[in-house]
């Protein structure tokens, strides 16, 4: 029961941090240049895959600050849902665990 309820508290703090999360897109920035020889002519390109296609977009230099911290966003999504989705595994099988010992007539060999 405790490791029930220790998963339970887990998952709630994850779904708490998702619900703070803001606005979000998956990808990188690169820094490119027109003439790579002199590096003359910065320009900033967001390339991201999104429903299986790959895209790239030009990105204007005020727009890299914004960019970054909604690419940062979106990592710290992707690092909570799958932990989220671990501990939903692991309180799934103890909660099949609990109810298995529970049912289980004496002398029943424990089945694992």
């Amino acid at each position: 029961m405790k490791k029930i309820r220790s998963i339970e508290k887990r998952i709630e703090r994850i779904v708490e941090k998702l619900a703070a999360i803001g606005p979000m897109r998956p990808g990188s920035i690169s820094k490119q240049y027109r003439d790579r020889q002199s590096q003359r002519g910065v320009y900033y390109q967001l390339s991201y895959t999104h429903k299986m296609k790959s895209r790239t977009e030009h990105v204007w230099p005020e727009h890299v600050k914004a960019l970054q911290k909604e690419i940062e966003e979106y990592r710290k999504f992707k690092k909570l849902t799958t932990e989220l989705i671990d501990l939903s595994i692991e309180l799934s099988k103890a909660k099949i665990a609990r109810l298995r010992d529970q049912t289980d007539p004496p002398g029943r060999p424990k089945q694992t």
